[in-house]
């Protein structure tokens, strides 16, 4: 065992002074191969789609797609219009949004505009239908006029709480979107012409605010919340990593030649991105800080190590390779693990999480190479001094040395406080709920964040669609049909958060009355297939270009679109909605109009419980491999299964904490596990290479080889813990909550880890040693009487 571990070292120290020899050409191939990767970052561009967040398995999505191809998208721009007397129904408000309904037609891939003033409502006169503008030429309007008008909208089933407030307080444009999807920039386009047109009418108006939301502002605050955070979040992470190394290595060559292995690492993580055609989304976004703070990780051990041995003397060269050798094996592990826990998120069934984890891999093996490579060529170039250690025991060696030693001795009282304050808080786990209400995805720094919680005090925004069939073509005019569909709809208004409906059948209603002289006792549903039809056909030959109803029914009129506004409900209130919706319809109609909801909602509200289901299997392989490599590099099966119990219970003792601090998650907490075990394995790593290196080649006993290993790494660990807590406490800063939610609870079981490897880990040591030499005095165990030799 020594003798591989030997050959172990004998080539880490090869290739040390390979790269000290070399060094010229080891720093030129790493800016050769840097540009090369960095030849990619052009080809990288933000996806501008919430469908990004959904795998082409994703049964929600599939049936999504359906819908709209069935009827058609509903990427909207919905502008709010608030005018401030608090009446919308005046000349000069009406004016407005007739003024906003005529530029809307003007946004780039709109194909329907819907406002107060285009609705087209109908009367008789005589045996005519007519068709027309509820509203034209507003300002020529008298008080009567407009007293009509608002009666009309008020009392409009298809108007009220959906484009006009039951007050006439509000009133809403609503913008339908085409996208053709050829490149990225075209929901930035027509952003930016409603926001011209927006930032245009309040200045022209002064007494009219306006509000911007729908499906299309949110996807553009995706790229916009994803571009903000990387110009934030990245400097200010060089600036939180300079100063830590600043502090930790004190060394500006150190720190410098630190800095350029974690931009380097970073310019290949995102070069390979360009290359693997990965589009960005908040979430892929983040991998940049990421691996700014993870790359650095494996330059603070061999810093760290170099420091301490010039302090003991050696000189710089000799310092260098020595700490690539101690160093080697526990980097290269931690390293291998990291990537294993980060490769585990392409079994998300959210793509952003598996493109993180792919980009952040890449970059977390670039930053390995580099530390054994690059790292040691720079450092040899450049300045660096050590003072000799203090001799009176305050150094922060000794303090290791004394915490070691304080642990040892009191190791069952360290044990069970440990385990009973870890059981304790994974207790309080099954109290935690899903919620994933994705308008509020964003921080209230953004526009469209603080837009949204304005349209909503007015307007849902978060509609469920179904598409109910009929039994055949043209079955939608059947009185049964018609009759169902209508029943449905009054349920549906009877629920609550449920704030409008719009069915075919009020259009229906209304016709039926309008071809009856507009005899209100005739506002009721035909009761005659043929009459139904006609009257539809009757209808749709007389609207104009843009407002038909291919919307709203199918081609062959074998079904029609039925839609359910939400207002600011939770994921479970959601996902009771559609229970009870589905139970109504199985319950009280016939089966061939049994359908299910569809709707970017429905597929929020159940992408966190589908997305961990996924990442369950994805958490088991990465910890099976862990464990495995954990086994394979330290050439030990108990060694490697004693390292599973403090590289998992941070991360459960960690959902503890959040169950008593927040108390709710989103579906990025899938993610976490993942990202969290390949991060907290890292001190596991440190510390049991170390321990086993004691005991194998220094013959040191159980506590002498704890001590060892506190000595040598336990400062590195501290600094590590620093710098990686640091650095997802910054992600925690992000404008988008999934973000945010992962780096703070990442930082969390990244703290923990520390707290568990410093007291958990050596007293389990200590008492498995005591357990298995009570049985057996051979293996390990037959050193236990030899003495501590100080580390070297």
């Amino acid at each position: 065992m020594g003798a591989i571990r030997n050959r172990t070292d004998m080539f880490a120290t090869a290739l040390a002074e390979a790269m000290i020899r070399w060094r010229w050409l080891v720093i030129l191939a790493t800016l050769v191969a840097t540009f090369g990767f960095a030849t990619g970052m052009p080809n990288l561009s933000f996806d501008t789609n919430y469908r990004a967040f959904f795998s082409d398995e994703n049964p929600e999505l599939a049936a999504f797609e359906t819908f709209q191809a069935t009827y058609t998208k509903n990427d909207n721009v919905l502008i709010v219009v608030r005018p401030a007397d608090g009446n919308v129904f005046s000349a000069d408000t009406l004016a407005v949004v007739e003024e906003i309904t005529e530029a809307s037609w003007q946004v780039p891939y709109a194909i329907r505009v819907d406002s107060l003033t285009n609705f087209q409502h109908t009367w008789s006169e005589g045996d005519n239908l007519i068709v027309e503008d509820l509203v034209r030429d507003a300002r020529s309007l008298d008080r009567g006029d407009l007293l009509e008008r608002r009666a009309i909208a008020l009392n409009e089933p298809l108007l009220r709480n959906q484009l006009v407030t039951p007050d006439g307080a509000v009133t809403a444009v609503n913008i339908v979107l085409q996208y053709p999807e050829l490149h990225s920039m075209e929901v930035p386009e027509s952003v930016a012409v409603v926001r011209a047109l927006r930032d245009r009418i309040e200045a022209e108006y002064p007494d009219i605010d306006i509000v911007l939301s729908g499906i299309s502002m949110m996807n553009n605050a995706f790229m916009e919340s994803g571009m903000g955070d990387m110009a934030k979040l990245i400097p200010l992470m060089y600036l939180v990593l300079l100063v830590i190394m600043m502090i930790a290595i004190r060394s500006w060559s150190g720190t410098l030649a630190t800095l350029f292995l974690i931009l380097f690492s970073t310019i290949v993580a995102m070069g390979s991105a360009g290359f693997l055609a990965i589009g960005l989304t908040p979430v892929s976004a983040s991998a940049p800080t990421i691996v700014l703070t993870l790359a650095i990780a494996d330059s603070i051990h061999v810093l760290m190590s170099m420091r301490q041995r010039m302090r003991d003397g050696l000189t710089k060269r000799e310092a260098i390779i020595d700490a690539v050798r101690i160093n080697f094996l526990a980097v290269s592990i931690t390293s291998l693990t990291t990537v294993i826990g980060f490769m585990a998120l392409n079994l998300s069934d959210s793509p952003p999480f598996g493109h993180l984890g792919t980009m952040t891999a890449i970059g977390i093996i670039a930053a390995w190479l580099l530390s054994i490579t690059f790292l040691p060529a720079i450092v040899s170039l450049l300045p660096m001094k050590a003072s000799p250690r203090k001799s009176d025991g305050k150094d922060a060696t000794a303090r290791m040395g004394q915490l070691a030693g304080w642990v040892t001795r009191n190791s069952r009282p360290v044990l069970v406080a440990t385990v009973a304050g870890s059981a304790a808080l994974i207790a309080l786990i099954p109290t935690i709920d899903f919620n994933d209400q994705w308008v509020n995805y964003f921080d209230t720094s953004l526009e469209v964040r603080r837009d949204n919680d304005l349209a909503l005090q007015d307007f849902g925004l978060y509609p469920i669609e179904f598409s109910v069939p009929a039994q055949s073509s043209g079955g939608i005019a059947e009185p049964e049909y018609l009759q169902n569909l209508d029943a449905f709809a009054a349920w549906a208004r009877s629920q609550d958060n449920v704030t409008h409906v719009y069915s075919v059948t009020d259009i229906m209603r209304r016709l039926n009355r309008n071809l009856h002289g507009d005899d209100p006792d005739y506002y009721t549903l035909p009761d005659d297939r043929g009459l139904a039809a006609q009257y539809l056909l009757l209808y749709e030959l007389s609207l104009p270009y843009g407002l038909d109803l291919n919307d709203r029914i199918n081609i062959d009129k074998s079904a029609s679109r039925l839609t359910v506004t939400l207002d600011n409900v939770t994921t479970e209130e959601t996902k009771a909605f559609l229970d009870a919706a589905e139970a109504w319809l199985a319950d009280n109609t016939p089966d061939y109009m049994h359908t299910s909801a569809t709707g970017a909602q429905v597929m929020f509200a159940y992408v966190a419980e589908r997305n961990v289901n996924s990442m369950i299997s994805g958490n088991i392989i990465a910890v099976l491999a862990i464990g495995l490599v954990m086994i394979l590099a330290l050439r030990s099966l108990r060694l490697g299964a004693l390292s599973l119990i403090p590289n998992t219970l941070p991360i459960l003792t960690t959902f503890g904490v959040w169950a008593l601090l927040v108390g709710t998650v989103g579906f990025s907490v899938a993610a976490v596990g993942a990202v969290s075990l390949g991060i907290v394995v890292d001190d596991t790593v440190h510390f049991l290479t170390k321990y086993r290196r004691a005991r194998v080649e220094r013959g040191a006993d159980t506590a002498g080889a704890i001590r060892y290993a506190f000595e040598t790494v336990g400062m590195a660990i501290v600094i590590n813990t620093i710098i990686l807590a640091a650095g997802f406490a910054v992600l925690a800063l992000s404008t988008f909550k999934l973000n945010a939610d992962m780096g703070l609870l990442t930082a969390l079981a990244i703290v923990f880890a520390l707290v568990l490897d410093f007291l958990l880990l050596p007293a389990l040591l200590v008492e498995l040693n005591k357990l298995t030499s009570r049985k057996t005095q051979s293996g390990e165990n037959r050193d236990e009487d030899q003495s501590y030799q100080p580390a070297q």
